[in-house]
């Protein structure tokens, strides 16, 4: 009995220094950087700079890297990873990413036309504007003084006292979007109705005082081809497949898991 308790603590300790032996705990004070990662670096550091680093600027890209590594070990040290909800969302992201992009291929010319005849009314291009304007601050009693200059220019008058816009007196090419975000909704509205070209129209309110507009040209709305939007189409259909792609990732590993939650908490 006592033969058998010594082979079984001899067999033992020969799997236990086996074991060490294949797999030596790592020292958490040394650090080893692998070619890989500095290369990885001074890539992202040339696309970003426009040329190769010299000696000097990969000592310091090699540098930040030990130190952010040093940095990052004396953290867990710390404990500093648990709670914390920013360090959480980013690994979430992190895992999201290596997701989506191992499980996405391209699309094929057929997944694209789809795509787009689906979501048609995404690619719509919306009607554009050109048209000048006078501007009348509302600092300085705009509506009064825009129905004067209206009926001055209604008159046969060229010489009309306005106030500066910031954003300038032409507008080229503008939709109703880019028309709403420069003067207010209230403004844009008046583009939606029936417009007479080259004729002084107003005064409209906007966000920042009252306008006698004259539009130029206009340009009606229309589906562009999918030859036109093509690259964009493949974009939006490859971020669909993403997100399809995780939330089908999380539904999977989502059933290995138990979640409780107290069900009496008070919000």
């Amino acid at each position: 009995m006592k033969t058998r308790i010594i082979l079984f603590f001899i067999i033992g300790l020969c799997i236990y220094l086996i074991d060490i032996g294949l797999n030596p705990q790592e020292d958490p004070k040394e650090i080893y950087i692998s070619d890989q990662e500095v290369l990885s670096l001074v890539s992202a550091w040339e696309s970003q700079v426009g040329r190769k680093p010299n000696d000097d600027e990969i000592s310091r890209i090699i540098n930040n890297l030990i130190e952010e590594e040093i940095l990052y070990r004396e953290a867990l040290l710390l404990g500093l990873d648990q709670e914390d909800r920013i360090i959480k969302r980013r690994l979430a992201q992190k895992i999201s990413f290596l997701k989506q992009e191992t499980l996405i291929n391209k699309p094929s010319n057929k997944d694209l036309i789809n795509y787009y005849n689906v979501n048609k009314n995404n690619y719509f291009v919306k009607p554009t504007y050109t048209f000048t304007h006078y501007f009348f601050s509302a600092e300085n009693n705009s509506l009064v003084r825009s129905n004067n200059a209206f009926k001055e220019i209604l008159a046969g008058s060229n010489n009309i006292e306005a106030d500066p816009f910031f954003l300038g007196k032409n507008f080229i090419g503008k939709n109703i979007d880019e028309i709403s975000r420069s003067f207010g909704k209230i403004f844009s509205l008046n583009f939606t109705k029936d417009i007479t070209l080259n004729e002084w129209l107003g005064p409209f309110k906007s966000s920042f005082g009252h306008h006698i507009i004259k539009v130029n040209r206009t340009s009606s709305g229309y589906y562009p081809m999918i030859t036109e939007v093509l690259n964009q189409v493949e974009i939006d259909l490859l971020a669909q497949k993403r997100d399809l792609a995780i939330k089908e990732y999380i539904a999977t590993v989502k059933l290995e898991y138990k979640v409780y939650v107290n069900q009496n908490l008070e919000y």
